[in-house]
C-alpha cells in the first residue's frame, strides 16, 4: 500500500508539471523583442517569421536548439565603423602616428600603412589595394610583444576617447542598438550566437565584452602568440612554466575576410550556420555557406549604411549595394527605414574633428 501511495503521487507530481510547462510561453521575451525597430520593417518581420517557424516544435521548419547558430560580423553590423573609418584602423593611426610610447620606435612600413589610413579619413585619398592585408600585417608588428593582458587594456583605455564624428558615444560604446536586441531575441530563443569578424580577434573580444558576448564565441584575425620565455623553440617543443605570460608576435596567421570566415567557422564552430550577419562584401561567403546548409530553413541578413542624418553613411552607394544584396538572396536590413535609433536617442552627429 506504502508503495501504491508513493507511485501515486509520483505520478500526480508528473501530470502537474507538465500541466504547468504547457502553461510558460516558448518565447517569454518576445513581446517587447525589437522595441527599436519599426514595426513595419520587412527585415523585422521577416527574422521574427524565421524564429516562430524554427523553435516551433510543431513545424517543418523546426531547428534542435544544439543546431541554432548564429554568425555576426562585427564592424557595420553592429558596431560603428563610420566615425570615420574601421575601430582598428582608427586605433593603429593612433598608436602609430600619436601614441608617445611607440611613435618614434615604429618600423617605416606600419607608419606608412597608418599614415595611408590618416590621409584617407582626413583628406579621402583612396586606400591603396589590398589594404586589408597591409593593414593586417601592419598591426601584427605594431601590437608585438604585447601580453594578451596589456593589449586588452589598451584596446578599452582606446575605446574610452570619444568616437569621432559624434557627441554622446565613445568608441567603445558604438554599438547599433537595434542589433543587439537582435542577439538578446536570438539567445532568448535558443540560439547559439558567435561574432565572425576580420578585425583582430582580441580587439573583438575586447569590445564584446561589455554586452556579453563569450570570448570563445569570437573569432577573428589571429597571429602567432607565444610564451614570454620560449624564445624561438616551436610551441611543440617547449613546456611553459608557472608563471610565465602569453604574448603577442609580429607573425599573421590569418585575415579573417571572405572564404577564411567559412573556414574558421567549419574549424571553431564545427557546425554549419542557419543565420548570418554582415554588411560588406567580405561576409558574403559567410552568407552562402549558411544558405547552403541542406538541413535546416536558413536567412542571411545584410544592413545598408543609408541613414546620412544620423550617422556619417554614403546613401547612394548604399541604395546601390542594397539592390546587390537582394539580388544575392539576403534580406536587407536598411538602417534608416527599419530602425527608430542607431547608437541611441541621446547620440548625435557631427562634424568630424582632426
Amino acid at each position: 500500500m506504502r508503495r501504491t501511495f508513493k507511485s501515486f503521487f509520483a505520478l500526480a507530481f508528473v501530470v502537474l508539471a507538465l500541466a504547468s510547462c504547457k502553461s510558460i510561453p516558448q518565447n517569454p521575451s518576445n513581446k517587447n523583442a525589437l522595441s527599436l525597430w519599426n514595426d513595419d520593417a520587412a527585415s523585422k518581420n521577416a527574422l521574427i517569421n524565421y524564429v516562430k517557424a524554427v523553435t516551433d516544435e510543431q513545424s517543418p521548419d523546426f531547428i534542435p536548439v544544439q543546431d541554432r547558430i548564429a554568425t555576426f560580423d562585427m564592424d557595420g553590423t553592429f558596431v560603428g565603423e563610420l566615425y570615420p573609418s574601421y575601430f582598428e584602423y582608427n586605433m593603429l593611426e593612433y598608436r602609430v602616428l600619436e601614441d608617445a610610447a611607440y611613435k618614434d620606435i615604429a618600423p617605416k612600413d606600419v607608419k606608412e600603412t597608418a599614415q595611408n589610413i590618416r590621409d584617407f579619413v582626413r583628406g579621402g585619398t583612396k586606400l591603396p589595394s589590398h589594404f586589408d592585408m597591409k593593414h593586417a600585417y601592419a598591426a601584427a608588428k605594431a601590437y608585438s610583444g604585447m601580453t594578451l593582458a596589456e593589449f586588452d587594456a589598451y584596446v578599452k583605455n582606446y575605446g574610452k576617447k570619444q568616437a569621432n564624428g559624434f557627441t554622446g558615444m565613445t568608441y567603445g560604446e558604438s554599438f547599433y542598438k537595434p542589433m543587439l536586441e537582435v542577439f538578446d531575441y536570438l539567445n532568448a530563443n535558443g540560439f547559439t550566437c558567435y561574432v565572425v569578424s576580420g578585425s583582430d580577434r582580441f580587439i573583438c573580444r575586447a569590445l564584446t565584452e561589455s554586452i556579453g558576448i563569450e570570448p570563445n564565441h569570437v573569432i577573428g584575425m589571429d597571429v602567432v602568440l607565444k610564451s614570454s620565455k620560449q624564445g624561438d623553440e616551436e610551441g611543440v617543443n617547449y613546456t611553459m612554466a608557472k608563471g610565465e605570460n602569453i604574448f603577442r608576435t609580429d607573425e599573421l596567421i590569418i585575415k579573417n575576410l571572405k572564404t577564411n570566415k567559412v573556414k574558421q567557422i567549419a574549424q571553431e564552430i564545427g557546425k554549419v550556420p542557419v543565420l548570418s550577419f554582415g554588411n560588406s562584401g567580405g561576409d558574403s561567403a559567410m552568407h552562402n555557406y549558411a544558405l547552403g546548409n541542406t538541413k535546416y530553413k536558413t536567412a542571411a541578413f545584410m544592413l545598408i549604411a543609408d541613414d546620412d542624418a544620423k550617422d556619417h553613411a554614403n546613401r547612394e552607394k548604399a541604395l546601390a549595394l542594397g539592390e546587390q544584396w537582394k539580388n544575392a538572396g539576403y534580406i536587407v536590413i536598411s538602417m534608416r527605414d527599419d530602425w527608430k535609433t542607431i547608437y541611441g536617442y541621446n547620440v548625435k552627429k557631427t562634424d568630424f574633428k582632426f
